[in-house]
């Protein structure tokens, strides 16, 4: 059975009909919509970064606008995965500008802070990528359980804090810099990238059961959105570590 806590990747999303005579997915395939995917998202965030270098605050409109096209925009992939060629590349453009933005906002405040966190997930990226083809790391079921629960606990503490923060609650052990909050963000940092082993998993699988070709953008668009939680949470662990420091 095939199980991930991302929720774009769940035990049904390879289990769609397919047409007679129509290609079927790939590994091979996965992994090339996945790269261009990540060029487009590069080249956006270049972009946004670019544009504002000059005034990072106002790239708050890029930002925001970003995070809401990109979220109407997984919700379509999500529901319309045939559509995912379409759709998956405009999320990543958005998607880019929203991590421009947000990186150049932590990098005017601390130099050097984004090209840290970028080389930090794509070496966490190959690193595992390796580990999951050598054998070294096996997506077990008590592996599977371990990571869903754990990142289900994650996403709960997240909407617990942002509820509260509506009302002026703020949980200052999740934002702030004491060494309660990094520990925090080291564990949050380690689940998201275990997430992507069972990202690998769930591709191999699909592929193995001949899903079809479309679901090679789909695959891509969801090892991005992996891709993009663990580069910000890489961020903020950066962000409170130089807090501390200051």
């Amino acid at each position: 059975m095939m199980r991930t806590s991302n929720p774009t990747l769940t035990t049904e999303t390879f289990n769609q009909p397919i047409a007679a005579g129509e290609q079927r997915m790939t590994i091979q395939g996965a992994v090339n919509k996945t790269g261009i995917l990540l060029v487009l998202a590069i080249l956006s965030a270049a972009f946004t970064w670019n544009r504002f270098a000059e005034n990072p605050g106002a790239a708050m409109p890029f930002v925001i606008g970003g995070s809401i096209g990109g979220l109407i925009m997984a919700l379509v992939t999500c529901f319309k995965k045939e559509w995912s060629a379409v759709t998956a590349p405009i999320y990543a453009l958005l998607e880019g500008l929203v991590l421009g933005g947000v990186s150049l906002i932590f990098n005017s405040k601390w130099n050097g802070i984004a090209l840290q966190a970028a080389m930090l997930t794509f070496g966490t990226l190959f690193a595992l990528l390796a580990a999951y083809r050598s054998g070294l790391i096996r997506a077990t079921e008590k592996f599977k359980t371990g990571v869903i629960a754990a990142t289900g606990g994650i996403f709960l503490l997240y909407l617990v804090s942002w509820i509260l923060g509506m009302f002026g609650v703020n949980m200052g052990f999740m934002n702030g810099s004491g060494m309660l909050s990094i520990g925090i963000s080291v564990f949050v940092v380690i689940i998201a990238a275990l997430n992507l082993v069972l990202d690998f998993d769930v591709i191999e699988q699909g592929a193995k059961l001949g899903a079809p070709k479309y679901l090679e953008w789909y695959a891509g668009f969801s090892l991005l959105v992996t891709l993009v939680w663990l580069y910000l949470e890489i961020l903020r662990l950066l962000a409170k570590l130089n807090s501390r420091r200051d």
